[in-house]
């Protein structure tokens, strides 16, 4: 996939080492643990090493007005597979409901299409209806469920051909 992509008014990108920064302070949003200022560039740099192995990866959001770090958007393995990766954002609360997610998310199907993938999946905690809302939009549909330790896991997919 590609790693630089414009919208109407995203740029999205890889990740450089100061955005551990502005990382820190959206893990900090979750209400878990925040990585140290070392742990949130160790995960960078991670990130950006897996992105050249994988050809997929999690790429920073920023408003092309303002320049400012909203969130991030890309394709993981994460609970799936490289063939069949899964779609993940997340972005700053201040800027959810203002369609960024969807925009976002919008340009990385594309690239996913562009790569000749055949599916791609989204795991989504149940009461995340926002997420739901973004993934309907972009043409995802519930597949199933799953439990874990910290509740229902709904799994989402879109069939690309």
């Amino acid at each position: 996939m590609e790693f630089y992509l414009k919208t109407e008014r995203l740029d999205l990108g890889m990740w450089e080492e100061s955005d551990s920064i502005w990382f820190r302070q959206l893990v900090g949003e979750r209400g878990i643990d925040i990585p140290t200022l070392d742990d949130a560039r160790n995960q960078i740099f991670d990130a950006r090493k897996r992105a050249l192995e994988q050809g997929i990866s999690l790429l920073t959001i920023r408003r092309r007005d303002e320049g400012d770090f909203i969130g991030y958007c890309g394709l993981v393995i994460g609970r799936s597979t490289l063939e069949e990766p899964e779609i993940a954002f997340e972005l700053f609360r201040n800027s959810h409901r203002q369609g960024y997610a969807t925009e976002a998310a919008s340009v990385i199907m594309d690239c996913a299409i562009a790569t000749g993938r055949h599916r791609i999946w989204s795991t989504v905690r149940a009461w995340n209806v926002a997420s739901f809302r973004v993934l309907e939009k972009i043409g995802f549909e519930r597949h199933h469920s799953t439990w874990d330790e910290r509740g229902e896991l709904v799994w989402n997919v879109r069939e690309l051909k």
